[in-house]
């Protein structure tokens, strides 16, 4: 068995490397904080076209208010003010399969639409009534409370066709997007997640790291809400809520 190695990043007694570039003369203060992670994850610089459209994903993950990720960093944070890590890491694992992390699903579909041998737009069909079929959800489409569509999407779309990117993975988004319309008999908006899984797609991110992409994002974001909880602190307020509205029924 070979011996691992890391690509990533060494240090000498006197400087440090981040993928073969020194990190106080090539990369402090000449790299945005996008830049630097584009270049960390995948090895190469982004090009500015890459760089506005991971930029401006992470701007589209960062906030959605009181959500369940928040109510729980704000509960945590109220049971050890002392640890705002911890009030971070709770809320962070709440990135998952039902909110914010759905672009690892939309992804696959859309690679399987631009790998079908018999056409992109059959292929498309192919998955949006198998997933109805199924009675599941289908990951990237829909939303409960923006309707009839989600005002985040045309607009990451668009940011992305402005950049110029190659626009497969748009194109096979809207592909999929009218097959699920006419699998569900109804219009099923293009959520911010698959919009997103459109544009990472287009710029060269896996999708098996496209969740940590919502991760990095939505750390952020959580720091803010924890900010406010230590200014008007409504923790305990939630507490009451639930205790009110959730009375003790058993014997």
């Amino acid at each position: 068995m070979a011996k691992p190695t890391t690509k990533i990043a060494h240090h000498t007694t006197e400087a440090i490397y981040v993928r073969g570039a020194n990190l106080v003369d090539e990369l402090i203060g000449r790299l945005t904080f996008t830049e630097m992670m584009y270049f960390q994850l995948l090895g190469n610089r982004p090009t500015p076209a890459q760089a506005k459209i991971l930029d401006a994903v992470l701007v589209t993950l960062m906030e959605h208010g009181i959500t369940p990720s928040t109510i729980v960093s704000r509960l945590i944070y109220d049971s050890c003010p002392e640890a705002v890590q911890a009030a971070v890491a709770a809320g962070l694992l709440g990135v998952g399969s039902t909110f914010i992390g759905t672009m690892e699903g939309c992804a696959a579909n859309l690679e399987e639409i631009l790998a079908a041998p018999e056409g992109e737009a059959a292929r498309a069909k192919v998955i949006a009534q198998r997933v109805r079929a199924a009675k599941q959800p289908i990951p990237g489409f829909g939303h409960p409370h923006h309707k009839p569509d989600d005002p985040r999407s045309p607009r990451l779309l668009a940011v992305a066709e402005e950049a110029g990117v190659p626009g497969r993975h748009i194109r096979a988004l809207r592909l999929l997007a009218k097959e699920v319309d006419a699998a569900w008999g109804r219009h099923l908006t293009i959520n911010a997640t698959g919009a997103v899984a459109a544009l990472l797609g287009e710029i060269g991110v896996p999708r098996e790291v496209m969740r940590g992409i919502a991760v990095v994002s939505r750390a952020a974001g959580l720091v803010g809400h924890i900010r406010e909880e230590q200014l008007e602190p409504s923790a305990r307020h939630m507490w009451n809520v639930v205790s009110e509205n959730v009375p003790y029924a058993g014997k």
